[in-house]
């Protein structure tokens, strides 16, 4: 994983230069054999959406094409292929807004040290995608994270069987059901299934593992199992170190830092739905100031800092995080590349992306959102 000392930020003087924002025409590779599902139109929607704010705050934007139309969103977004990088550097971006899926051998790493970029570090993305290395890396670190371990249809180093799995060997990890079963490198709730009891754990394990899609594994062949949570679901969104300004005055923090926490509700089965099936509105609200002072919300935060700081973020990341029966938050999913639709676009009003509600919390309408990330565009040295 590349480090802080291995990138430079954009001068305050060179900000905003020309940008183009990338959305997702290249598949996921295959890694450990999943391939991480594909959204939809490859965040061309959020893709738009920023493009659309950036262009209404003044900032120069460049464009497929010259009049684009506020209503399509393909008429503000370039393909993060080799061909839609080049594309957009021909039209004159001197900034790539990454809102797309990176991974180690992305085509924007050819271009790292030549262009300004907002979004994560390629092999950062690659690497945290997995639940289970983001679990115990953090662990690791000292962060609460949910009890959680491996499983796979047959036994294999650091993995548990689900062929023989028995009560004793959950309990001695410190697993008590309910529990989550997750993919390792999924999308939104995807697969994401709440189960009871062991016999329910092994048949939705085996449902998992045997889903496939486009001729291959579509979960792979290791799951995540991990400790159900019930308390309050809080989502947290982490900016990175930069040049910032907050209540007006610049800040050139050397820290990660965080939004106002969102708190979620009217789950399904346990689990937060997707965006894309309902709308973050109606189902998520910032905390209001006095529960924000709270002693363990502000540990919380200070919990999701330091997760930032480990993995050395160089864009927003996301982190969701629920309590435990003692009422001390745990975090379970870290996001490095969440969600950044938001309103402005003609029949978009509902769209606020967590991170938009939260920065709206904090003070920034959409617009000053991405405008304050360009401002964080960082580029190889």
């Amino acid at each position: 994983m590349e480090t802080e000392t291995h990138r430079e930020r954009i001068p305050p003087d060179e900000a905003p230069a020309p940008v183009a924002v990338l959305f997702q025409a290249l598949p996921a590779p295959v890694i450990d054999g999943v391939r991480k599902p594909t959204k939809p139109g490859g965040y061309a929607d959020s893709g738009a959406d920023i493009a659309y704010a950036l262009r209404e705050a003044g900032c120069p934007v460049v464009t497929p094409v010259a009049n684009p139309d506020p209503r399509v969103q393909e008429d503000w977004v370039f393909g993060d292929d080799a061909a839609g990088i080049a594309a957009a550097r021909a039209a004159g971006a001197r900034m790539l807004w990454a809102n797309t899926v990176l991974f180690t051998g992305h085509p924007l790493e050819a271009v790292l040290k030549d262009v300004w970029v907002v979004g994560q570090e390629p092999r950062t993305v690659e690497t945290f995608d997995d639940k289970g290395v983001t679990n115990a890396t953090l662990r690791r670190a000292g962060c609460p994270v949910a009890a959680s371990v491996l499983v796979s249809a047959c036994a294999a180093p650091g993995r548990l069987g689900v062929d023989r799995l028995a009560a004793a060997d959950l309990e001695a990890r410190g697993l008590r059901f309910p529990l989550m079963l997750k993919p390792l490198r999924g999308r939104g709730s995807q697969g994401v299934v709440r189960v009871r009891g062991l016999a329910e754990l092994q048949e939705v394990a085996r449902r998992l593992l045997a889903a496939r899609e486009d001729g291959g594994p579509r979960f792979g062949d290791t799951l995540l199992l991990e400790q159900y949570l019930d308390g309050e679901e809080l989502t947290v969104t982490v900016m990175p170190p930069g040049a910032f300004e907050r209540d007006g005055v610049p800040d050139g923090g050397l820290s990660p830092w965080c939004l106002p926490p969102v708190r979620r509700f009217h789950h399904q089965d346990g689990v937060a739905p997707y965006c894309g099936e309902v709308a973050v509105l109606d189902n998520s609200e910032p905390l209001s100031p006095s529960a924000r002072r709270e002693p363990r919300v502000q540990a919380l935060v200070a919990e999701c800092v330091r997760a930032a700081r480990v993995l050395d973020v160089a864009a927003p990341i996301r982190i969701d995080c629920r309590s435990d029966e003692l009422g001390t938050f745990q975090l379970f999913d870290l996001n490095l590349k969440p969600n950044m639709n938001g309103p402005g676009r003609p029949g978009r009003e509902r769209e606020d992306s967590l991170v938009a509600l939260s920065a709206r919390a904090f003070g920034w309408s959409f617009t000053q959102l991405v405008v304050q990330l360009t401002r964080q565009a960082w580029r190889r040295r």
